[in-house]
């Protein structure tokens, strides 16, 4: 591979973009540079680029699960492919990684988020809950659309805070209340 095929990660200011039907394809194409490489990993595409019709970044999520022991391997395997460690402020630790960066699909650069978690742990069960509800239910997408737009609206920029902002949303959706 003499250029990889994950572009440089860039930096953008938090907004609400409208879903874009291309970005499961973009999903299951980096998947596949991924279990090509190492066949024992799955690859899941989470997030709102996973659930038709909802808002969101505009970056395409991946949780990248690996099998015990594997955790070395898989960072490698990434980083081969060409995707960089986070450059933000208070990056995820490296015991529990995300991987940043972009891929060129139908004339558009797609940011990427690879979520490094191991098979076994409990996020891999919140952040498959979290978008089968999402999926299963559209007043939930429309009201997480809503609080994301909100978050833009009260200034709120910064990738980070964003997120933050957000995961009282979440959490509240994986709650029994919201059932």
């Amino acid at each position: 591979m003499s250029q990889p095929p994950i572009g440089p990660y860039f930096l953008s200011p938090a907004a609400c973009h409208d879903y874009d039907p291309r970005a499961p394809r973009v999903a299951q194409r980096v998947a596949l540079l991924m279990t090509e490489q190492l066949p024992t990993l799955v690859v899941e595409h989470i997030g709102s680029s996973s659930v038709p019709g909802c808002a969101g970044k505009g970056i395409v999520d991946l949780m990248v699960l690996y099998p015990s022991g594997q955790l070395e391997a898989t960072k490698h395997v990434l980083e081969t492919l060409g995707f960089q460690r986070q450059t933000t402020q208070d990056p995820l630790p490296e015991e529990r990684p995300m991987r940043t960066g972009t891929f060129e699909y139908d004339g558009s650069i797609f940011r990427l988020h690879a979520h490094v978690i191991g098979a076994d742990s409990s996020e891999v069960e919140e952040l498959r809950t979290f978008r089968w509800r999402l999926c299963a239910d559209p007043d939930l997408v429309a009201a997480y659309v809503a609080r994301k737009r909100a978050i833009i609206a009260s200034g709120i920029t910064d990738e980070g805070e964003y997120a933050t902002a957000k995961g009282s949303f979440v959490q509240d959706a994986l709650s029994d209340e919201a059932r």
